[in-house]
């Protein structure tokens, strides 16, 4: 059984027989499930900390620590299907405000993939990620993304992703520009992101 647009193409060649337009045949589609190769890897870590952010790479058994570790002094806020427990944490409820948040000063979050060519990471705000607030508001923000959520680029990040879901895109802390190119981080979400990237699975 043929797609509609196999057919399409199909009636276009046949009805331009003899001419000398060239109709391409369709892409093949892309794998929904690419392999992720330690290149990928190493990319994606290596263009999440060229948007000056903070990579560490770390194994499951450390991830705890090494969270602990990467935390700022003040009250931490974590979403309620964090799978890494933080100690003191605020799990959130949906009722912090704005202004409650604006006065924690980090959220841990996991996420849902890592895109190596653009060293973005997507949120895609399932309970291990919390809502869009928690992410957005805290000075810091400690993320965990596993070595098999990396895909090598936007393409395959867009075949894993639920496009009904609500997604926040980061590629580094929060920054802006004025006209004369000064450089502020933390205008508008996260001033410190520190990502570890775990090999393995959880």
């Amino acid at each position: 059984m043929t797609d509609a647009r196999t057919e399409i193409l199909a009636r276009v060649r046949e009805a331009l027989a003899g001419s000398a337009i060239d109709i391409p045949e369709p892409a093949t589609p892309r794998d929904l499930a690419p392999v992720v190769t330690p290149d990928v890897i190493d990319l994606f870590a290596e263009r999440v900390a060229d948007y000056r952010a903070v990579v560490e790479r770390c194994g499951v058994d450390e991830v705890a620590e090494r969270v602990a570790a990467a935390l700022p002094p003040g009250q931490v806020v974590v979403p309620p299907g964090l799978s890494i427990r933080v100690a003191d944490a605020v799990v959130d409820d949906g009722s912090l405000t704005a202004a409650e948040l604006d006065r924690i000063a980090a959220v841990v979050t996991e996420a849902r993939v890592g895109i190596a060519e653009t060293g973005t990471i997507v949120l895609d705000h399932t309970a291990d990620q919390g809502r869009r607030a928690i992410s957005l508001v805290p000075d810091t923000h400690v993320c965990v993304v596993r070595e098999d959520q990396v895909v090598a680029d936007v393409p395959d990040a867009i075949a894993v992703l639920d496009p009904a879901r609500p997604q926040t895109w980061i590629s580094g802390p929060s920054a802006t520009s004025d006209i004369e190119l000064d450089r502020v981080e933390g205008v508008h979400g996260p001033r410190t992101l520190h990502v570890l990237v775990v090999a393995g699975k959880r």
